[in-house]
This record gives structure tokens, C-alpha cells and sequence, in this order.
């Protein structure tokens, strides 16, 4: 089987490298770290299975494009990567499902969305929660339980100052308190079957400090998510979605991303992504023993059959970033200490904004996470040890990273 698959990031390094363990892999557009890479437009690729791994193009309809040409594509259309390229959206859906989810609104009027705020419950135990309606990379969300705080960003937002266009309307939720989960499951647009969970850091500095990321680091397994757990995710989240789905004529046929809040009432929502997560890509999809080409092609098929199985290891990942990431990057630095790592039995770099460099066979940092260090061992400690072993032998001017993913696996 010949695979392609869509994307440049970290994420599209680790489905390269665990698809062509059973299948031939090219990647597009990649980048100079990933194998495979081209710089040829998927339309104009001949292969049995598309991948599409980031949610820019399945919002502007790429798998319906591939599938209108008669291809195999795991990826939702347009229509259901509307639950991520809009918010409002994806909660329209939810409560239509009967899915636990956070209280919120949408606005697109300032004051009237400030007004909102006073119908939350505020002080340590309350909060607020503003997103942009639509996609912002990871990084159009604020939590916060300073009101003159969330008034501020709700005026920037739907002034456009903060993501253009995609920040015109906002959804305001209540802020939930607990632990959070992810579940990626696979669907086949009538059943899925869970991926193993996995748990990510998405603020930029240790203890949860600064502004929001695209993630800085994850780990799996989590401890606390066991098979009945995920089970609960499938039945009470995923399931229905997935019916509400079909009710509105959408035939999703992808990775459905759900984020998950333990709280105190139970696990609640706080988003659907419609792909495969970045970090979580990366430390899942390392454990699997069964052939992820073939559970993929039966999903896009429409025939999944296939159960996915798991080695026992753990895997961590961290996310080592350029200067200034998230808000303003710095670029072109060249990446040291990769040929330091060879020794390491259990390391892998996953590459993501990179770029190569002048000298051959060197590279350059081209985007706010640059790379993801990720180490398997037989638990997560291990695992966690090897990550920042080989963390602690890359280097460029301004890198940066979390030293606590998975220094308290919950």
C-alpha cells in the first residue's frame, strides 16, 4: 500500500514513521527532517490512501476534493471539520448530542459577550474561558479568572486585533476545574474504536505558566484513563456525536480529537478536534503494535474492523521551541547536537518547523515548536528520563522547553 500524507509538522513525521512499517510513505509538502518529503500537491499524487494530518486543509475541503476524484481519504469533509473551524459550531453539535459540556455562549458583539460574563461563576473556584470561533493554531484561547482580564481580550478578539478574522465571533464557556484527557478515536463515520490516552501540556512554561500553545509536551499511557474510562469517552462522548453527525447528513469519516476535563461532576468536553492531535500524534501512535495503514484504509472505507493494540512501554515528548514562541518566533537559527544522538536507544526527534540549512545536511529552525524529543521505556519515568536525555544534547540560540512534561503523570 502506498500512503500519502498531508502536513509538515511533527504529527505527519510520526504517522510517517509508524505507517511505513507496514506501507510505502510519501509525505507533502513535509519538511527537510521527515523521509519521504515532496513538494508536489496531494492532488497530484497517485496513492491508495490519503492522511490528511492538519485541520487548515480539511476545513477547505481537500479530503472532499481527493474523494471526488475517486480516492481513499481518512479525513472528514468540509462539513464535519466544521467542528473545529468553528466552535460555535462543534457546541451547537454537542448539546444537540446530549454530550457533558462546559455552559457557554457565542457573540459577536462586545458588550454583549462582556455582559455574558456575569452569568459565570467567578473568584478560584470560577472563571472564564474565551476562544476564538475560528482556527487559531492551538493558541486563540484564554483561561482566566481575572475579569478585566477576559474583557480586555474579549474587545481584542472580535476587534480583529488578536487573530483577524478568526477571532470576529467568540465563544465564552465557564471555566472547568480537574485534570485534562485526550481520546483520539477512529471513525468510520458509523463506529469508532479509541486510540490510547494520552495527556498534554498545553501553556508555554513549567507549573502552567504563560500563554497557550499548540503543546509543549505530552506523554502516554495515563494512569488514571483505563479501559473503562475510555470505554465512558466512547459511549457518552464519542458515540453520540457521531449520531448527531448522521442525523445532519455528515458521514465522518477521520480522527474525531476529543478534550476532555476530568471535573469533580465528571468528565466534561472542552473541544473536538477533527485530526489527529499535535503533541499526542506523537507519543501514541509509537505504542502501537497492529498495522495503523490498515485500521485507516477500513475507516476510510467506511469498513473499520480492525482493533488497535498497544505495547506496554510509555512515551514521552517534548516540545523544544524557538525564541519567543508562542507570540513572536525567531527563525534561521541552526539546530545543534543532532548527531549526539545516536547512542540514545529509545530517543527519537520528530521534526516540525525546520528548514535546511546552508551547509548540507544541516538544519535550520523555521517555526515556534521547532522539534519533539520523544523517549519509550518501560514506564514513564524511564520514558520521561530518555526525552530530556536527549533534550539536554540539542541546542540553538534562544531553544526553549517545559522540564515537567510527565513529572506528574495523573
Amino acid at each position: 500500500m502506498k500512503v500519502c500524507v498531508v502536513g509538515s509538522g511533527g504529527r505527519e513525521h510520526a504517522l510517517a514513521v509508524v505507517l511505513a512499517r507496514t506501507a510505502d510513505v510519501v509525505v507533502t509538502p513535509g519538511n527537510p527532517g521527515i523521509p519521504g518529503s515532496v513538494d508536489t500537491p496531494p492532488e497530484d499524487i497517485d496513492a491508495d490512501l490519503y492522511v490528511i494530518g492538519p485541520e487548515q486543509p480539511l476545513v477547505d475541503g481537500l479530503a472532499d476534493r481527493l474523494r471526488d476524484a475517486g480516492k481513499l481519504v481518512f479525513g472528514p469533509g468540509a462539513d464535519g471539520a466544521e467542528l473545529e473551524g468553528s466552535k460555535a459550531f462543534m457546541k451547537e453539535v454537542v448539546a444537540a448530542a446530549g454530550v457533558p459540556t462546559a455552559r457557554y455562549a457565542a457573540f459577536d458583539d462586545p458588550d454583549e459577550a462582556i455582559a455574558f460574563l456575569d452569568t459565570l461563576p467567578d473568584g478560584p473556584e470560577g472563571g472564564y474561558v474565551i476562544k476564538t470561533d475560528g482556527l487559531a493554531a492551538g493558541k486563540g484561547v484564554l483561561v482566566t479568572t481575572d475579569r478585566a482580564e477576559a474583557e480586555a481580550d474579549i474587545r481584542e478578539k472580535l476587534a480583529g486585533e488578536s487573530f483577524g478574522d478568526a477571532g470576529r465571533r467568540v465563544v465564552i464557556e465557564e471555566r472547568m476545574i480537574g485534570p485534562e484527557l485526550t481520546v483520539l478515536a477512529v471513525c468510520d463515520g458509523q463506529r469508532a474504536v479509541a486510540l490510547a490516552p494520552s495527556q498534554d501540556y498545553k501553556r508555554v512554561g513549567d507549573g502552567d505558566a504563560g500563554p497557550n500553545t499548540g503543546g509543549m509536551g505530552c506523554y502516554s499511557p495515563v494512569p488514571a484513563a483505563d479501559a473503562a474510562v475510555v470505554q465512558a469517552v466512547l459511549d457518552d462522548f464519542v458515540t453520540p456525536t457521531l449520531a448527531e453527525l448522521r442525523r445532519r447528513g455528515i458521514d465522518y469519516r477521520g480522527v474525531l480529537y476529543a478534550g476532555l476535563m476530568l471535573t469533580a461532576e465528571g468528565p466534561k468536553l472542552v473541544e473536538y478536534n477533527v485530526r489527529f492531535g499535535d503533541p499526542e500524534t506523537q507519543v501514541i501512535l509509537p505504542r502501537l503494535t497492529s498495522d495503523l495503514a490498515q485500521l485507516l484504509a477500513e475507516a476510510a472505507a467506511g469498513e473499520l474492523r480492525s482493533e488497535p493494540t498497544y505495547t506496554d512501554d510509555a512515551c514521552v515528548a517534548v516540545a523544544c521551541a524557538a525564541e519567543g514562541y508562542p507570540t513572536s518566533t525567531r527563525t534561521g537559527d541552526v539546530i545543534e547536537g543532532l548527531d549526539r544522538l545516536d547512542d540514545l536507544d529509545g530517543v527519537e526527534v520528530l521534526f516540525a518547523g525546520v528548514a535546511a540549512g546552508d551547509e548540507p545536511g544541516t538544519l535550520v529552525t523555521a517555526g515556534g515548536r521547532v522539534l519533539y524529543v520523544c523517549g519509550t521505556a518501560p514506564d514513564i519515568e524511564g520514558a520521561r528520563a530518555l526525552a530530556y536525555q536527549g533534550v539536554a544534547r540539542i541546542s540553538w540560540p534562544g531553544m526553549h522547553h517545559r522540564s515537567d512534561i510527565a513529572a506528574n503523570p495523573t
